[in-house]
């Protein structure tokens, strides 16, 4: 999941960057409505935190201009003013949700990823393809029902590859998604953690490489992609 976080308070911002990045996140910063307004416009992201009283192009505005785009973002918006009219004029100018400033960080983080189910190419919350299975809200993964003890960033590839499933994904498509704007398109960083995903996988494997083409999950019963869906509890 790739968030843009807009919020002009640069030690905010930096304690936000820090702790969504650690819940596997990809997450970009802007400081103000002119910046936020131009990393739209060359990334594509499945949530923006904004916060409402913005330098440049204020956050209602902006808000206004992202609900208007063909690639839709949800925005979840912060303020620091709580009154019921405060929330129904953030609802009205097109934010997804509303957030009120000081907020429980851990709240922060389940509305976000609430969000980005609600975007309408959104996967199911518990994704599977045949044997693996992975919960972003629970931050669990298993394959075969056997626990899968990765890092955070194996577990964002992870959930970036089951949600693409059967497409392939480049390593500039996973340098977007999992990492972020100030990833090194050059690095080996997305081949060394998929040889580390594949290691904890283990047998029969279950990513396919293709060069040229990219990385994909694969249903090691047929040996093509698989696509995930939906398990039931």
């Amino acid at each position: 999941m790739r968030v843009l976080v807009v919020e002009d308070a640069r030690s905010l911002a930096a304690v936000l960057v820090e702790g969504l990045s650690d819940q596997g996140m990809a997450v970009d910063v802007a400081h103000d409505g002119l910046e936020a307004a131009a990393k739209l416009d060359l990334n594509a992201y499945d949530v923006v935190v904004l916060d409402r009283d913005l330098p440049g192009i204020h956050g209602d505005v902006l808000c206004q201009m992202i609900t208007e785009r063909d690639d839709r973002v949800m925005v979840l918006m912060l303020t620091a003013a709580d009154s019921p009219g405060d929330r129904v004029t953030g609802l009205t100018l097109g934010a997804d949700d509303y957030l009120a400033k000081p907020f429980h960080f851990p709240e922060l983080v389940l509305r976000i990823r609430s969000l980005a189910r609600r975007q309408p190419t959104a996967r199911p919350r518990v994704l599977r393809v045949a044997d693996i299975e992975l919960d972003p809200l629970r931050r669990t993964a298993t394959r075969d029902g056997r626990h899968l003890d990765l890092s955070v960033k194996e577990f964002a590839l992870l959930e970036a590859l089951l949600r693409a499933a059967p497409a392939f994904l480049s390593a500039e498509d996973l340098l977007e998604q999992v990492w972020d704007e100030h990833a090194n398109p050059l690095t080996n960083t997305v081949t060394v953690t998929i040889g580390r995903l594949r290691r904890k996988l283990g047998d029969p494997p279950a990513i396919t490489t293709t060069p040229g083409v990219g990385y994909r999950i694969t249903d090691p019963l047929t040996g093509v992609g698989g696509s995930a869906t939906k398990h039931r509890q």
